[in-house]
């Protein structure tokens, strides 16, 4: 009999296996233009700005299939795609349609652990509605999402954090996966090596290197070799590869920063050059900031030099930085008190920390599965 059939009253010294719901809504920005706009609908759309600076913060499905894609150059975009129609983003839409869907989950259970404006982890082990099928919970999360906002959600349904978010990317989009106990590593190790989260492109051309193109090449390896090639990251490696993450689902999370950082092919050096790579790192982040909802005071630049070296300098304020225009004049401003730089640089970043306790409460509630019970149906 497996885990997911044994019956509510099968003693067990075992504690009580998670049942976690990652849930992702599909192209969101995009699709609350195309929900909010009837002529956009069925037409490729970017969120973002359209000049020559200007950064896709978001694009529809219909977009997606000429390559276009989040954080991409508006130009790129538009030559990927000559049709391809931009609008500007307005936050307060999506902000409200955020609150629509937190609701939702909250109907279901408080273990909620939003990652952004359009995603979140739920922990359903012991919710609301007693319903004790998870794989049900989600049906229902996303039918009631559908009915209430107008937009599709995929969800991935899974006993841990790390299964869920592979899981709700799998049938996207307006799909939803199940990944039962006893599935997770055969599931991981039939991946792409580029889908595991924290692997970047840079991560897997030095995998490829080394011989490693997927999940189960991955599992060949053992913790020793891992962590002698990738340092710290070699353990959360091992684990990953056989499905393993005990991860709880926090709702009291606490995002200490948000940012981001380009390193360069060619090291740069000139001013203007630098001006114009520090606004397209500011596209970038404050796009990040909004969908976290983030409010900070401090701004950090980040310079490493060709020589490796790396240098921070960083600027607070009194009160949370107001808006995307003063975050940018705050980097650019610590920007100009470097320059001219002593070298070329190759790599530069931006963050803004110190940020305000958003939905936190002072109280960490803790999973209520220690008492030995078993799961109904996953």
């Amino acid at each position: 009999m497996s885990i997911a059939e044994q019956p509510d009253d099968v003693p067990t010294d075992e504690p009580r296996q998670r049942k976690i719901i990652h849930v992702d809504m599909d192209a969101f920005f995009a699709s609350v233009e195309q929900r909010d706009n009837p002529e956009l609908r069925g037409k490729p759309v970017a969120v973002g700005g359209s000049s020559g600076r200007g950064v896709v913060a978001a694009a529809s499905y219909e977009a997606r299939r000429f390559g276009v894609k989040s954080a991409m150059p508006s130009v790129t975009a538009k030559r990927l795609c000559p049709d391809l129609i931009f609008v500007k983003s307005r936050f307060d839409a999506y902000r409200e349609a955020s609150e629509q869907i937190r609701a939702i989950f909250r109907h279901h259970t408080d273990l909620v652990e939003p990652l952004s404006l359009d995603e979140a982890y739920l922990d359903v082990t012991v919710n609301k509605l007693d319903i004790p099928s998870a794989t049900r919970v989600a049906q229902m999360i996303r039918q009631e999402i559908r009915a209430k906002t107008r937009l599709t959600a995929s969800a991935g349904v899974s006993y841990n954090k790390f299964l869920a978010k592979l899981a709700s990317d799998q049938n996207k989009p307006d799909g939803m996966c199940v990944i039962r106990p006893g599935e997770g590593a055969a599931f991981v190790q039939t991946l792409p090596i580029r889908r595991f989260h924290g692997v970047g492109p840079r991560g897997e051309e030095k995998m490829a290197r080394l011989g490693i193109a997927t999940g189960a090449d991955l599992a060949a390896k053992d913790a020793a070799w891992l962590g002698q090639h990738f340092g710290s990251f070699g353990e959360y490696l091992y684990r990953a590869a056989r499905g393993i993450d005990d991860r709880p689902v926090r709702s009291n999370r606490i995002r200490k920063s948000v940012g981001g950082e380009r390193t360069f092919s060619i090291d740069r050096h000139e001013a203007e050059e630098l001006r114009t790579t520090l606004n397209e790192i500011v596209e970038i982040v404050w796009e990040r900031i909004e969908r976290a909802e983030a409010r900070g005071r401090t701004v950090t630049l980040k310079l490493k030099y060709n020589d490796f070296q790396l240098m921070t300098r960083a600027r607070s304020l009194p009160r949370n930085v107001h808006g995307k225009e003063e975050f940018a004049a705050i980097g650019h401003a610590i920007l100009d008190d470097l320059l001219p730089l002593p070298r070329p640089i190759r790599l530069m970043g931006l963050t803004l920390s110190n940020l305000e306790r958003d939905e936190a409460s002072d109280e960490d509630p803790r999973r209520r599965d220690t008492d030995g019970g078993q799961l109904a149906l996953f």
